[in-house]
């Protein structure tokens, strides 16, 4: 698998859509995608990679596919939309959260969804995001150096 274009994610009623090339065909790629969910391991789809079994041509179509299955399939709906701070940085995906005050974060990296975040609570955006980059720039730092 390639790796996850967070960068084309869409947020969809409870869940967040991410697209990746599942693989060529000549010299067209095929896409598929994966879902994260808002309520986590209690919805069956929470990383789920493609339940509808149907690949797409772009990111856009696959997204249209998606959207397509979670209308007829999906085991909840939200109307909030907690996928909406999210941020893609080296090819990381950072959701940002704010619950009484405080912030934390979910962090996935580029090849597959597992949330790799240090359980950790910021007083502002600003300061999760920035404590979150400077970890990262620091580990692509001592990869290159080695």
């Amino acid at each position: 698998m390639s790796r996850l274009i967070y960068e084309n994610s869409v947020s969809y009623k409870g869940y967040l859509i991410i697209p990746f090339v599942f693989g060529k065909a000549d010299k067209y790629e095929i896409y598929s995608y994966k879902l994260l969910s808002e309520i986590g391991r209690k919805s069956h789809l929470h990383k789920a990679e493609n339940p509808a079994q149907i690949y797409g041509n772009s990111t856009g179509n696959i997204v249209e596919i998606a959207k397509e299955h979670l209308d007829k399939n999906a085991d909840f709906v939200s109307e909030r939309d907690i996928f909406q701070s999210r941020y893609v940085y080296r090819r990381n995906l950072i959701i940002l959260f704010h619950e009484n005050g405080r912030y934390f974060y979910d962090h996935y990296p580029p090849e597959l969804l597992n949330n790799i975040a240090a359980p950790k609570l910021f007083k502002s955006e600003y300061e999760c995001l920035k404590w979150v980059k400077q970890g990262l720039d620091g580990q692509y730092l001592g990869q290159r150096a080695g």
